[in-house]
């Protein structure tokens, strides 16, 4: 998985009730992308890092 500043990240609920989370990615750990990322999440503002696993995808930032 490769990630740009401004992607968005989903990651999708693997329980039942489970939410889905949706963030941007406001710092890369890795020049080229990989993960970990520096996640602001939009339901709560928090920010947190994370490693995301098959249940997460990258939305590239819409272009200007």
């Amino acid at each position: 998985m490769i990630a740009h500043i401004g992607d968005r990240i989903v990651v999708e609920g693997t329980h039942l009730g489970d939410a889905r989370r949706v963030g941007i990615v406001t710092a890369l750990a890795h020049e080229d992308g990989r993960p970990p990322y520096r996640v602001r999440w939009l339901d709560d503002g928090r920010t947190t890092l994370i490693f995301p696993g098959a249940e997460a995808r990258v939305e590239p930032a819409a272009q200007p």
